[in-house]
């Protein structure tokens, strides 16, 4: 099995999503775009699935809601009743009004904490890690297209390289 990698590279964004466009109806698939900035409308041109980010982030808030709650309930009322404003702690619903905010924020903080984590072991993106990158200049100002041939039986990949090139690559490389 062949394991040929086609990288081409551009310097516009338009063009590289008429790129993909051209190449995704040509039966072609694109394994991945570098792009120094998130391009509007490639994600489902190139088939790339809907991020389920912001469900984990809700269930990540939900989990600091709880444990918010919970450690009011036990500090608060169970543990160390307090007399605040002459008013007693005797039972946790008179008191919740008064938990809310700081409810709030601790489910905040643990969404964004743990989103962010996520996020960065999804990307495989983790602090010391070695980049994936092939080209250091699509972290700047330039786009690069990945195609490869095992992901691609049956198309010949002269047509692929011709379109690249004729759609004014500034450079192709082929690994």
């Amino acid at each position: 099995m062949s394991k040929k990698i086609i990288y081409a590279l551009f310097n516009d964004d338009e063009v590289v999503l008429d790129v993909c466009k051209e190449l995704v109806s040509k039966g072609v698939f694109v394994r991945d775009v570098y792009s120094p900035f998130p391009i509007h409308g490639l994600d489902p041109v190139i088939g790339i699935k809907k991020t389920r980010l912001g469900i984990m982030s809700f269930i990540y808030g939900m989990m600091g809601v709880t444990l918010a709650l919970t450690g009011m309930y036990y500090m608060m009322i169970y543990d160390w009743p307090m007399i605040i404003g002459g008013k007693p702690n005797f039972t946790f619903i008179e008191n919740l009004p008064a938990f809310i905010p700081v409810t709030f924020e601790f489910g905040v903080l643990c969404a964004a904490h743990l989103m962010a984590i996520t996020f960065l072991i999804r990307s495989k993106v983790l602090p010391f890690s070695k980049a994936r990158n092939p080209f250091p200049e699509t972290t700047n100002d330039h786009f690069a297209v990945e195609i490869r041939e095992e992901d691609n039986h049956g198309v010949n990949m002269d047509d692929v390289l011709e379109i690249l090139k004729n759609k004014g690559a500034v450079k192709i490389e082929q690994k």
